[in-house]
């Protein structure tokens, strides 16, 4: 596998080798040994998968202490636009973000550590979306911010008057509204 920084330290693109041959192709999507030597120990213990169809828009989401998680994600059929925001005060990259397309075709993924907000919007006709967690989902602990902001600048690649969003992500608050649990010294 290939890690690639992002402009954001603790955002890592992560590129496996694929192999193609006249049947199809085969990559490992994860190996703990290889993780472990080219980033480092991180004990994923929740797999989670959802689908989603044409415009729906997932986030910006994270858990809050104790419950923090780190995520790895990719898109396994279909595509999606994947974002991370910094939510980490006193980072110099705090309320910036990194936007990935993810696809069935490049395999890439992402890793996402602990102090960002997460969401991704569906570009393809349908997507499934998997993702390791590091830490159980904890209800009590689940949180956002908004993913319209336009503070944050993204380009979702979708109109937002297309954009097809649970009730729960359109109450979440603008980045200047927010007190982030996340500080870095």
């Amino acid at each position: 596998m290939e890690v690639i920084k992002t402009p954001i330290e603790g955002l890592l693109i992560i590129e496996p080798r694929v192999f193609l041959d006249q049947r199809g192709y085969f990559f490992e999507s994860f190996s703990q040994r290889e993780f472990d030597e080219k980033i480092g120990p991180i004990r994923f213990i929740q797999d989670n998968e959802s689908m989603s169809k044409r415009g729906v828009m997932r986030g910006l989401h994270f858990q809050r202490p104790p419950y923090t998680q780190t995520k790895l994600v990719r898109c396994v059929r279909g595509a999606v636009l994947d974002v991370a925001v910094d939510i980490r005060v006193g980072s110099p990259t705090y309320g910036q973000h990194v936007a990935v397309e993810l696809t069935e075709e490049n395999h890439r993924q992402i890793l996402i550590t602990k102090g960002f907000a997460h969401g991704f919007a569906v570009l393809s006709e349908e997507a499934v979306f998997q993702y390791k967690c590091d830490e159980f989902y904890h209800p009590e602990a689940d949180d956002g911010i908004q993913l319209c902001d336009p503070s944050l600048g993204i380009d979702w690649q979708i109109p937002f008057a297309e954009a097809i969003l649970s009730d729960k992500d359109t109450k979440h608050p603008f980045l200047k509204d927010f007190k982030s649990p996340f500080t870095i010294k």
